[in-house]
């Protein structure tokens, strides 16, 4: 039996009004065959990580513990009866118990909407040998959190009894009581360096593997090396997928079985671009803006339109662009009796603040004649359901982070996305109803795209992955079970990296630095600054702004329209981020927040200064997490006179964090600071010119300052440093500071007595 493409062929296509320079979809799909395929069976949608992100599912778990086990146990069982049972993998479920009962290694394709994540944990909790637990890996964070939180109700306990989550910062397990954990893949690495038997665990889950992060290649290179030695008859490894390109892990795993188990999505027919229509296309954003009229105009009401563009710049451009024709086209509509939805656009990506997000999900007022028109970026292509959408466009484009390993800089790319991708957009448009895909290419352009994405270690830094192995105590590293090897020339780069952080000496074997870098939850550059910090006794002030940046889209980026004003607003509120940049401008920011008195001013200076208050609430919980940290790696820290409680209060909710305030806020010690930043940033570094401009220390490429930065529309600078690089139309520096050239040459002179 062949397995589904994720496509749908539609017999007896009918020509559409309207949308003339669309083809119909491929006639031809690729068929895999697998050896177990199980049927379609009704279902409900499978977990919408997205959204539980945004509203935060993982404080809602502590509403459990007001419920008796009793209470427990009949919603548990309430959830089997109306949910559970109706899974395709639930089932299937003693047919896959059979699989995994007699391989040590099963591979499991599992279509979205087959309650694989869900489910195959909980088939085994049960069998679990006592003293033994359950892991099941995730690629991000918040997946594995509410993946915790919905099981655990499905099991009927208490998160962080049987079931519960660890994941960076953040740790709700219980070491007897629990018995399924949920955990990212960094974090069972973490635990892997402290245990490189893995000896508590019976059954390794490693989900969503087709993502192919750096950690999860890395994790199941360890995992192969278990299996081979120490855990060759007592460790069960599952590895799921929810795409058909399992042959990778099978052979890498010495052929294990694949299993296959279908999702449910409804019919999508593809439509692409005419060979002339797409030479006469120009503008991607221009050429969005069209087919979302013709699409809006053609198509029946009644379903919403889903647009991917390739970054948060396309999209702020269409939506602004949208906003001001909507009602120009509304009056064009009724004068001409046309009987076609006012179209409301609607931005979606990760910066934006967690309430414009929710306004996706939201029903429009249903008194009016509107249709949604969502314009997101590739955060909407994978296990989000926007109830309502029925159509999407495709631009077929992304934005990818390449890092170049020979300069040590990262560098942002608009590329075409995989054929993978392109599927994966597409069934967005089925999973309510019968849907239309309209592609913003030639069907011989999709033929042509690689099947998947490029892997994320092909791609990224793999300096903090090359750390993890010396720790674990890998020589040979070039030779080591990689699912798939970065290279010879990546390898070498990576370890010079290190070298040069004085993480590796003369040998390349790990020096007492390195050993505690290694122990840090952060990238090698990051921990070098900490170390740095506290020989130079300004720890306090570095993990504030350390914590800050471990927390992504803090600060996020204003609506055209109020734009001037929060920049003006923060440029006002940091005195000192005014001339010595960035880094310094967020120790600031994380002063005033902690200086607010109440929740609601807190609140309310968030929004006047479009910064994610949950973001500041997530910086205290980090900040309070790499102490332990640091703890763990000196116990002398807590003697530091920064450390000490100087009876201020630093409360964020019930979150407080009274011994981390610095001793002289109001003298915050610049140079200190950023040269301990110098230490982990001192490649990232560029030199002012006679013509104001920037060339990098490294290689003498001319760089700018970012628009988003403090120091934008400030020439002066000696120099300047950052630790952030995008190459867009040109290259652009981020999180930038001023710097000193005298520094150099002082934290030069330091990096070389690690060598």
């Amino acid at each position: 039996m062949a397995a589904s493409s994720g496509h749908s062929k539609v017999k007896n296509h009918k020509k559409i009004k309207g949308v003339n320079p669309f083809r119909n979809k491929l006639k031809n799909q690729q068929k895999d065959k697998k050896p177990v395929i199980f049927k379609d069976f009704e279902e409900d949608d499978d977990q919408d990580e997205f959204l539980d992100n945004l509203v935060q599912a993982e404080d809602k778990a502590p509403s459990y513990h007001k419920l008796t086990k009793d209470e427990l146990k009949a919603r548990a069982d309430e959830i089997l009866e109306k949910q559970r049972k109706k899974l395709p993998v639930y089932q299937n479920k003693d047919e896959i118990m059979t699989y995994i009962n007699n391989n040590q290694v099963t591979v499991l394709i599992g279509e979205t909407g087959s309650g694989k994540s869900t489910q195959i944990p909980q088939f085994l909790i049960d069998s679990v040998r006592k003293g033994k637990k359950i892991a099941v890996t995730q690629p991000r964070r918040v997946a594995a959190i509410s993946l915790a939180g919905r099981v655990a109700a499905e099991y009927g306990c208490i998160i962080g009894d049987e079931v519960g989550y660890s994941v960076r910062f953040d740790n709700r397990t219980h070491d007897k009581k629990t018995k399924l954990k949920y955990l990212t893949d960094g974090m069972l690495l973490r635990e892997l360096m402290m245990d490189k038997k893995l000896s508590q665990y019976e059954y390794l889950i490693i989900d969503e593997a087709h993502e192919r992060t750096i950690l999860t290649d890395l994790l199941l290179g360890f995992i192969k090396g278990l299996l081979n030695g120490s855990r060759k008859n007592d460790l069960k490894i599952i590895v799921m997928s929810a795409t058909l390109q399992a042959d990778r892990f099978s052979k890498f795993f010495n052929d294990a079985p694949i299993l296959f188990v279908k999702g449910r999505t409804y019919p999508v027919e593809s439509f692409h671009l005419s060979s002339k229509d797409s030479e006469e296309q120009t503008d991607m954003v221009e050429s969005m803006i069209r087919s979302v009229i013709q699409v809006n105009s053609s198509e029946p009401f009644g379903g919403d339109i889903l647009c991917f563009l390739p970054g948060q710049e396309e999209i702020d451009k269409a939506v602004a662009i949208l906003q001001k024709i909507s009602p120009i086209l509304k009056d064009s509509y009724i004068k001409q009796k046309l009987k076609i939805p006012e179209i409301v656009p609607l931005p979606l990506y990760a910066a934006l603040s967690p309430a414009k997000q929710l306004l996706v999900f939201n029903k429009l007022n249903s008194n009016k004649f509107q249709r949604k028109i969502i314009l997101s970026t590739n955060i909407a292509e994978t296990s989000v359901t926007i109830p309502g959408v029925k159509y999407v466009i495709d631009s077929g484009l992304r934005k990818v982070k390449i890092w170049r390993h020979e300069l040590g800089l990262s560098t942002l790319l608009t590329v075409p996305v995989s054929r993978a991708s392109c599927q994966q957009r597409s069934g967005r448009a089925g999973r309510e109803s019968e849907g239309k895909c309209f592609r913003l290419f030639k069907e011989n352009d999709f033929v042509n795209l690689p099947p998947q994405s490029e892997s994320e270690i092909i791609r990224c830094d793999i300096s903090n992955p090359l750390l993890i192995l010396k720790k674990v105590g890998v020589k040979d590293i070039l030779n080591w079970s990689w699912l798939e090897s970065p290279g010879k020339n990546a390898i070498v780069i990576g370890l010079e990296e290190l070298y040069s952080l004085g993480a590796l000496n003369d040998s390349g074997e790990l020096t007492e630095k390195g050993e505690k870098m290694a122990l840090l939850p952060l990238a090698p550059h990051l921990s070098n600054v900490l170390l740095e910090a506290m020989e130079r006794n300004c720890i306090s002030a570095v993990l504030d702004i350390v914590a800050c940046l471990s927390v992504e889209n803090l600060l996020l980026n204003p609506n055209p329209d109020i734009r001037d004003t929060v920049n003006e607003k923060r440029y006002q509120s940091a005195t000192l981020g005014r001339r010595h940049g960035d880094l310094i401008m967020l120790k600031e920011f994380y002063d005033i927040f902690n200086g607010l008195d109440s929740v609601p001013e807190k609140k309310q200076w968030c929004q006047e200064m479009s910064i994610t208050y949950r973001g500041f609430q997530n910086v205290i919980k980090i900040r309070r997490q790499l102490k332990d940290y640091l703890k763990k790696i000196d116990a002398n820290v807590e003697k530091n006179e920064q450390f000490k409680n100087k009876n201020k209060t630093a409360a964020v909710d019930d979150e407080s964090d009274d011994d981390f305030i610095d001793t002289n806020d109001k003298k915050i010690d610049v140079e200190s600071i950023l040269k301990c930043f110098l230490y982990g940033f001192v490649k990232n570094t560029a030199i002012g010119m006679p013509d104001r401009s920037y060339r990098t220390t490294t290689t003498g490429e001319p760089i700018s300052i970012h628009p988003s930065s403090m120091m934008f529309s400030k020439k002066d600078n000696p120099g300047i440093m950052y630790t952030e690089y995008v190459f867009t139309s040109k290259g652009f520096a981020r999180n930038v500071s001023r710097i000193e050239l005298e520094w150099l040459q002082e934290v030069a002179m330091g990096v070389k007595k690690f060598k």
